[in-house]
């Protein structure tokens, strides 16, 4: 089994897609590069179908939500290539209220239940999905748990005053 570095994957995708990808940065190894939305299924089939890179292995798609940026929900894969021994993840950020993303299913198969768990919790529509619906809550329920929308608590709660601490 041979071994590719990082550095080689990198160079491989801004000889393809130049500026169009960011490098976010390398934490434990890992390469973590940035891309756009209408980039993301050419960069997933770059890596998938190059007979250097090889990463046919989709391990997770799924989101994150930050309220405090413009872009508010960041879509993330994370690759393996079993061949080569390496692993990399791609993070695409996205509007929250227009969370549109070209699903990945024409790509891999697994990643079927992977977007149908990534929209019931962050409500992410991957167009072109052959059956997204809800995987895990109720059909008729219209928030995304997953999301940083809420309270964290209640505020008519009375348990939790300062005077019933001493304070």
């Amino acid at each position: 089994m041979g071994k590719i570095t990082n550095e080689e994957v990198l160079n491989s995708i801004t000889t393809q897609f130049g500026d169009k990808v960011t490098v976010v940065g390398e934490p434990f190894g890992l390469l973590t590069v940035e891309t756009t939305k209408e980039q993301i299924n050419d960069l997933l089939a770059l890596l998938k179908n190059s007979a250097v890179l090889q990463f046919i292995y989709l391990t997770d798609i799924t989101a994150t939500h930050y309220p405090e940026q413009e872009l508010t929900i960041g879509v993330v894969y994370h690759l393996h290539s079993l061949v080569n021994n390496v692993r990399v993840r791609i993070k695409v950020f996205i509007d929250g209220d227009n969370c549109h993303i070209p699903t990945a299913t024409n790509l891999w198969n697994g990643a079927n239940w992977m977007e149908r768990e990534t929209y019931d919790l962050f409500g992410v529509i991957f167009d072109g999905h052959p059956d997204l619906r809800r995987i895990l809550n109720v059909d008729d329920m219209t928030a995304f748990p997953m999301r940083k929308e809420f309270p964290l608590e209640d505020p008519n709660r009375v348990d939790k005053k300062d005077y019933f601490f001493g304070r």
